[in-house]
């Protein structure tokens, strides 16, 4: 298991446990559980322990997975359209977190214009994928919401997140940013299946 995958899971449990909580005991475990992983997460991501303890802290309630949207383009030829990332040089789908009171399907058109300066229309969900805590996938658990999508306007211009945009063949892509393969590779089946259907 990945020391970051095990780290998040611990939080998960300690938090959602300070969280219902009855007695002082109990308290006092899971705040020293938090504690230890603040110290942990901080040595795996070179971050100051009190840093991670506030990011913890950011966050209230029942800890869930982090939801975000990824949006799948296609041009005639079948190449999918991906972001060469500025924090790690891997390509990816245009994607990001959903904002509260966002619905995946609005986070998806507004990650794709914000990063590629394309007017998208979601035309169909692919999937929901769900990404492991892990070293290569970062330090959150998350859930993908993959949609393909059709241009409508706007015109191809990289954001400050990224390096480079380059519509790819799928198995020409040099390197990928954590699932980003299996969601392309997905958004391509799923291609597949609607021209079958037609």
């Amino acid at each position: 298991m990945d020391i970051l995958e095990l780290l998040d899971e611990i939080r998960i449990l300690a938090s959602n446990g300070l969280e219902y909580a009855d007695n002082e005991y109990d308290r006092e475990r899971y705040t020293r559980l938090t504690e230890l992983v603040a110290e942990y997460y901080g040595r795996a991501l070179e971050l100051p322990s009190s840093e991670v303890r506030e990011r913890f802290r950011a966050e209230l309630g029942h800890i869930t997975p982090k939801v975000g949207g990824d949006g799948a383009i296609f041009d005639d030829s079948g190449c999918i359209l991906l972001l060469r990332r500025v924090d790690s040089g891997t390509w990816c789908l245009p994607c990001g977190w959903t904002e509260p009171g966002e619905a995946p399907l609005q986070t998806v058109v507004r990650e794709v214009k914000e990063e590629t300066g394309l007017d998208v229309r979601p035309t169909e969900l692919v999937g929901l994928f769900p990404r492991p805590a892990g070293g290569i996938n970062g330090p959150h658990a998350v859930i993908s919401v993959l949609y393909l999508c059709e241009v409508e306007g706007g015109s191809l211009a990289c954001s400050s997140e990224g390096l480079e945009l380059r519509y790819w063949e799928i198995d020409e892509v040099p390197v990928w940013y954590a699932h980003h393969e299996r969601l392309a590779r997905a958004a391509r089946d799923a291609i597949g299946d609607v021209a079958t259907s037609d």
